[in-house]
């Protein structure tokens, strides 16, 4: 396998490949101070790549460093056991000893220390995660979902991990309680500087909270990036559909057109119907002289490139490759709190929705069988080689 690239001391950087007993392939990397999402659907791998790192499970082939430090590397036969890579796991269950009280359970996980030094410490631990001195002294049926995930929290992290694990860390939290697990792991990574890797099947959860998104599927990893970038720009089809992109169609490359195309790096797209007849809306897009002419292709364009007829362009000058203005009608409204969704059937487009979220002023207006124009932002749209074209 290629070597991975050096990054700063304290870096996580994993490379695995195996084909048998489950498929598990890919490469990715977490700086300190980091939090990495492994997303995708069930099934997809994330928490077979989250044993690998804790070590409770060996790949066939792989390499595994934590700055300057190899916990794997199958190639010079090295397998450090999960007591020596220094890992704080979070699981979804707790995983807390229903007879000890919180402070003995964080305590349990410092037996190489002395009991008065194990007790202070964990003490210390668990005011770090905003418990009070009551909460620290009851058992874990005498305290809520959250009081018990940050137990687990602080006994993940009393031990001082070069590593922090989270699987599924707050799927069995109530809305209210996670917000607030949200802010403390906010908190936290400020403090600590060492890589979190969170395993999570919510892409909101994931884009609230990550640096990094590594998106995974049926054990491969597909794609690695910003949650910005990896939602403006999916590496293929598949990978659009797993981060839940809403605005995705079909197309056909037609390419550049003239010379001032060439000079703005710019090529046509005709827009396909969702059975694949050609309509007569031609879009001026990006062209990244990967896609040949004809070629059946996939494209999305996030909510931020698209416009209702009384919002202000963002940009003054407008598009730097131009704009389309489509006639819609409003087929369904959903109040979702301080966000409003809206699907528009595109007039003249036989089959073509679009999925436009709004706050603010910007969506008190919006009802059902509206009639509104949307102004496409071509600089939005990204093109992706069909699956089967």
């Amino acid at each position: 396998m290629k070597p991975p690239e050096t990054l700063p001391d304290a870096a996580l950087q994993v490379q695995v490949e195996q084909d048998w007993p489950m498929p598990l392939h890919g490469q990715f990397a977490c700086q300190p101070r980091e939090l990495l999402a492994l997303v995708g659907p069930s099934g997809a791998g994330k928490t077979s790549m989250l044993r690998c790192l804790a070590g409770l499970m060996r790949p066939a082939r792989g390499r595994i460093t934590v700055g300057h430090t190899t916990w794997l590397d199958t190639e010079r036969g090295i397998c450090l056991p999960p007591q020596q890579r220094h890992v704080g796991l979070v699981f979804q269950n707790y995983a807390l000893m229903p007879h000890l009280n919180a402070l003995d359970n964080v305590a349990l996980s410092l037996l190489h220390l002395p009991a008065r030094e194990r007790r202070a410490k964990a003490a210390h631990w668990l005011d770090h995660v905003r418990l009070s001195a009551d909460q620290q002294a009851r058992r874990p049926a005498h305290l809520s979902g959250g009081q018990q995930q940050r137990v687990a929290v602080a006994r993940a992290l009393a031990r001082e991990p070069r590593l922090l694990l989270l699987d599924e860390p707050f799927s069995a939290v109530d809305q209210m309680n996670r917000q607030g697990l949200y802010d403390l792991l906010a908190d936290l990574r400020q403090e600590l500087h060492i890589p979190i890797v969170l395993v999570t099947h919510d892409l909101t959860e994931a884009r609230h909270l990550a640096d990094q998104l590594v998106v995974m599927d049926a054990g491969q990893v597909l794609q690695q990036g910003t949650p910005a970038r990896v939602y403006r720009s999916p590496r293929n089809a598949r990978v659009a559909d797993l981060v839940g992109v809403q605005n995705r169609f079909r197309g056909r490359w037609i390419g550049p057109q003239s010379p001032q195309d060439e000079a703005d790096r710019a090529g046509w797209l005709q827009w396909l119907t969702p059975d694949g007849h050609p309509t007569h809306v031609h879009l001026r897009v990006r062209d990244k002289q990967r896609l040949g002419f004809g070629q059946d292709v996939s494209w999305i364009i996030q909510g931020d490139g698209l416009h209702l007829g009384q919002e202000m362009p963002t940009d003054p000058e407008g598009p730097a490759l131009g704009e389309v203005t489509l006639q819609t009608t409003v087929t369904a409204v959903r109040n979702l709190g301080e966000t409003t969704l809206a699907d528009m059937r595109v007039d003249g487009l036989a089959g073509v929705a679009l999925r436009i979220a709004r706050s603010g002023p910007h969506r008190q207006g919006l009802t059902q069988g509206q009639s509104l124009s949307v102004r496409l932002d071509c600089d939005w749209v990204h093109v992706m080689p069909s699956r089967t074209g």
